[in-house]
Order: C-alpha cells, then sequence, then structure tokens
C-alpha cells in the first residue's frame, strides 16, 4: 500500500514538516508496512519556504536586509535541494509583523529588503526564484525592490525618490540601465491567489491599505501615486501594470516585478506542487492524506489540500484522498465533488485553542491512526 502524506502547515502549532511526521507516525502503528511518502506542502503564503525546503533537502539562507520601515533586520530564504531555485516570501524582509499601531506606515513602507535577498539569491547563483506575495506591511508598487536591484527612480530635479509609495507621485523618470543584469537569464515565478489590479476601487491601497495603517485620506492619496507611477511605466518602459490581474499583490510588488522583471504570476500551490514534484511522488498511490489547521467552503479557492487532491488524482484517479483539520468550517459538502473524498476533525472535544496548539502533535497522529484503521479493514 502507498500512502502519500502532502500537508500544509498547522498555523501556530505545527510546520508541514511536522505535521505529515505526525500523520505518518498514526498511519505506521496500525499499517507498518505501508509505503510512507511525505511531502511537505504550502500555498505559497507563510510557510511555503519551510517546506519546500524541507521538502526539497534544501538550506535555510540568513541575511541582513532593510525592514519596511528602514531599518536593519535579518531575513531569511531558503534554496532548494536542486541548489538552483531559491523561494522567497517577500514577508520576511517586508512583512506587516515589522510594524505596530504605532509605527505602521504606508505612505513610507518599502520592499526594499525584498530585493535584497533577491540580490543575495542571485549571488548564489540561483536559475530560478520563487516569490511568494502576501502579508506585506507596504504599499509601494515594488519600487523599493526595484531599487535594490539598480533602477533608479528620479524626480523632476534628478534626484532619487525616497522610499514608500507616497514619493511615487513625485516620479519623473526611471532609470533601469543600472538593473542587474543577472536577472535577465533567472527565471521568476510569483506565488500569489490575489487577482486585485494596481489600482482603483480593487486596487492594492484601497483593498488592502487599510490593514496597513492607510485612512480614507492616504488610501486615496497612495492610489493616486500609484497610478501615476504605472502610466511613467508604461510610458518610458513600454510595459502595462495597472491593470494586470495579480499587479496589487503584496501592495503592489506584483506590478513591480511586472514592470522590471520578466516575471510570471501563478497561483501560489501550484507552484508548490511544481517544486515538490508531488505529481510524479504520487504516481501509483493508493491513498492520500492531506490537510490544515482549517477546512471550509473557502479550501476550493487555491488552498493546499485542494490543489493536492486534484494533482493527486491526477496522477493516480483511484487513489483516495483524505483531508484531516484543526477545525472545520461551513461548505465542506463542496469539495466532495471536487477531489477530496473525506474530511476528517482532529479536536477530541471542546478545548482551548493553548491545549488544541500544545497536542496538535498528537490529536493529528491519533486522527490519521483511526482512519488507517478503517483502511485495514479493506486490506
Amino acid at each position: 500500500m502507498k500512502i502519500v502524506i502532502a500537508p500544509d502547515s498547522f498555523k501556530g502549532s505545527l510546520t508541514a514538516r511536522e505535521a505529515a511526521q505526525s500523520i505518518e507516525s498514526g498511519i505506521l502503528r496500525v499499517l507498518p508496512e505501508a509505503e510512507c511518502v511525505s511531502i511537505p506542502m504550502a500555498d505559497g503564503g507563510e510557510g511555503t519556504v519551510q517546506s519546500l525546503v524541507d521538502a526539497t533537502g534544501g538550506r535555510i539562507m540568513r541575511v541582513l536586509v532593510t525592514d519596511p520601515l528602514g531599518h536593519p533586520t535579518n531575513a531569511e530564504y531558503g534554496i532548494l535541494g536542486d541548489g538552483r531555485t531559491a523561494v522567497i516570501e517577500m514577508a520576511a524582509a517586508s512583512g506587516i509583523q515589522y510594524i505596530d499601531e504605532t509605527t505602521r506606515n504606508p505612505l513610507i513602507a518599502t520592499t526594499y529588503g525584498t530585493g535584497e535577498l533577491i540580490k543575495d539569491a542571485l549571488e548564489q547563483g540561483v536559475s530560478d526564484i520563487i516569490v511568494g506575495l502576501g502579508g506585506s506591511a507596504t504599499n509601494d508598487g515594488g519600487a523599493g525592490m526595484a531599487q535594490a536591484l539598480g533602477v533608479r527612480l528620479l524626480d523632476d530635479n534628478g534626484a532619487p525618490l525616497p522610499f514608500g509609495g507616497a514619493a511615487l507621485a513625485e516620479l519623473s523618470e526611471v532609470d533601469v540601465s543600472g538593473l542587474d543584469p543577472r536577472l535577465a537569464d533567472v527565471r521568476i515565478r510569483l506565488a500569489s491567489d490575489v487577482t486585485n489590479p494596481l489600482t482603483g476601487v480593487r486596487g492594492a491601497s484601497a483593498v488592502f491599505g487599510p490593514q496597513k495603517g492607510a485612512t480614507p485620506d492616504m488610501v486615496e492619496r497612495l492610489d493616486d501615486a500609484l497610478a501615476h507611477y504605472a502610466a511613467v511605466i508604461r510610458k518610458q518602459l513600454g510595459r502595462e501594470v495597472e491593470t494586470v490581474p495579480g499587479a496589487g499583490a503584496a501592495g503592489g510588488l506584483g506590478a513591480g516585478f511586472l514592470a522590471f522583471t520578466e516575471a510570471s504570476m501563478r497561483s501560489g500551490v501550484d507552484l508548490v506542487i511544481e517544486a515538490t514534484g508531488l505529481a510524479g511522488l504520487a504516481a501509483g498511490a493508493d491513498y492520500c492524506f492531506t490537510g490544515e489547521g482549517g477546512i471550509d467552503f473557502q479550501t476550493q479557492y487555491g488552498k493546499t489540500p485542494m490543489g493536492v487532491a486534484r494533482a493527486v488524482k491526477q496522477a493516480s484517479p483511484d487513489c483516495t484522498v483524505v483531508a484531516l483539520a484543526g477545525s472545520i468550517g461551513e461548505g465542506i459538502d463542496q469539495l466532495y465533488d471536487l477531489g477530496i473524498d473525506a474530511i476528517f476533525g482532529i479536536m477530541p472535544g471542546v478545548s482551548t485553542m493553548r491545549d488544541a496548539v500544545d497536542h496538535a502533535a498528537d490529536n493529528l497522529a491519533r486522527t490519521a491512526e483511526n482512519v488507517a484503521r478503517l483502511l485495514a479493514r479493506n486490506l
């Protein structure tokens, strides 16, 4: 019996690798002869770097970079087991965890640190970079990232613009002559399920700005600045970034990549599935165990369990897919027609959040064991 184990992390309690280990331990208590293939998964958001490093036998890199407010900080990214692919979560350098109620200011927040992570990856000689877009504290259209990689954004007097989205209102010239030439030989894939454009009522400023501290006046100011930024890019570089779906991801970082690199945008979970080789590893599988902290009707929209189910079913149409979750919400019936065959909650009863976190590994292993007992009856 071949069993693929491909969970996401259980946020706040278990990494994807730890979740896979717990599931495998539960299964092997009942089916010790089973061939278990564990593949830590993610959907492009938090935990993607660790999951892909764990799944491929890669390594974590630590770099001194610039945080969203311009302060030095240490951030991590991963190099996968092939030695050629870097995976970066933009939030590691430019995330909302660097600000609080008293310091958040999307007018000045910068993605410069994300550019520094990319530059370090280039120094390692990678030929492929995966960037997870999400969890940002920024609204600068990726301007800071571009500046870190050699782009000069100049005002009417030829002076470099300061950090932040508000400064883009003064943009007069985009000088790409200093852009790191190594970018031309690197494939960049953006992991994001956000389809928002850069500007407008569905744009980066209007939709995501308020959670980063933007007042209504700030939202208007930032939206106008990003529209001007996009117009200058359109005129001087011949690239349209304002209306492209996904350009508004991570405070417009998607637009920055589209303007200054040859990046392409993909579903996060699809990128992870591709990077881990899940489809190939799932060939001939009889069962698949997946899961994450919470499963509900939204799981069908780019979440890990659904992506795993679809990939595994394509590789092995007769494989039974079991999803395990810390909590089960409304609308899960929709998932049964989309590739997930059964969903089980792992909680033994009413519990505090602290207890749920502390005992997540045991609860996950016990639930996997009980499901395995059902499978064993069919042998």
